[in-house]
């Protein structure tokens, strides 16, 4: 019986250690917001309200809110940077902080990419930035603080409205195209970027939050994602085989104008009967199959009667027994 106890009283010493090392492993930091504010006063005593850019405008962001324990100090982001704090009496110009975030600062190049990231991601690693490593952006070049601004109650690439031109300052082709006539609702402040893409890295192609293009398009178009009787091939198989999602002059978001669009494919359809519901005469001008009319002669049965949508109005899909060619 004393043996017994004994290996009991030895087992819970054991377990206690344990716990208590672990306890001491995750604790959080401990700090007032007193003493947090003091560890900054080593930085905001020279960086105050007399700086280009508002510094101290931090704390009226969540990085500076001092009444949470997770919030960061001056010395998280920038180092301990001693060597920036003491200065060099052998120079005229203060050294550089250990890490220098400003690209366009005229005082301090900025660190290296890497460097500038793994500062950030040291806390922001969960959630939609667990692809960030070898994502397109971190392997372009592309830090945090590229897009991302600190010193600022209002972040403009966290805003829908303002998203999009943060993302334009790179991608000129997108912007053009926000302005077509025929465009998601980028410009009223409706659609932002992230509504598809995920800039912090992503499983899928181009970014995509979902794992293709169609799953990225059924998040809203949910009534075009089947399942149907009649599937058509090329929308099963990407909807960015007809639609440009940026911006088109072909509404709605094609690639081309119907009937073209519809004749990358469907090249002879329509052509075999000389003054059929579809055609003018010579209406075999559009096939390759059929003889082709010479090039002087407008190709009367392309321009004309060929408006595919008026008969194939359920494009996308259809459950009617009728629908194998997709008609109304």
């Amino acid at each position: 019986m004393k043996t017994l106890i004994t290996l009991v009283m030895l087992c819970g010493f054991l377990y206690g250690s344990a716990y208590a090392e672990t306890s001491n492993a995750v604790k959080p930091q401990t700090r007032s917001p007193a003493q947090a504010l003091d560890s900054d006063a080593v930085c905001t005593r020279c960086h105050d309200e007399t700086e280009n850019k508002p510094i101290l405008s931090i704390y009226q962001t969540a990085h500076g809110n001092k009444a949470d324990t997770r919030t960061p100090s001056c010395q998280t982001c920038h180092g301990e940077s001693d060597t920036h704090i003491k200065g060099n009496p052998k120079e005229n110009k203060r050294p550089q902080p250990d890490v220098t975030f400003a690209e366009k600062s005229q005082t301090y190049p900025p660190s290296p990419t890497q460097v500038r990231s793994g500062q950030c991601i040291t806390c922001h690693e969960s959630g939609l930035r667990t692809h960030w490593t070898g994502s397109q952006h971190e392997s372009q070049g592309v830090a945090c603080n590229s897009c991302h601004t600190v010193h600022t109650p209002k972040d403009r690439v966290l805003a829908k409205p303002t998203q999009p031109e943060v993302c334009f300052t790179c991608h000129k082709t997108q912007r053009a195209e926000s302005h077509l006539f025929s465009t998601h609702p980028i410009q009223a402040g409706k659609v932002s970027c992230s509504d598809c893409h995920n800039p912090h890295g992503s499983i899928g192609p181009k970014l995509l939050v979902k794992n293709s293009s169609n799953e990225t398009c059924y998040t809203c178009h949910a009534e075009k994602r089947g399942p149907f009787l009649w599937e058509h091939s090329p929308v099963f198989d990407d909807c960015t085989n007809c639609h440009t999602p940026h911006g088109s002059n072909n509404s709605p978001l094609l690639k081309t104008r119907v009937p073209w669009l519809c004749q990358e494919c469907h090249t002879a359809d329509h052509a075999q009967t000389v003054n059929s519901g579809a055609n003018l005469i010579d209406g075999d001008v559009t096939t390759i199959n059929g003889t082709q009319a010479p090039a002087s002669l407008n190709p009367r049965a392309q321009s004309n009667a060929r408006a595919c949508l008026n008969c194939h109005t359920m494009i996308h899909g259809s459950n009617h027994p009728a629908g194998a060619k997709f008609n109304r």
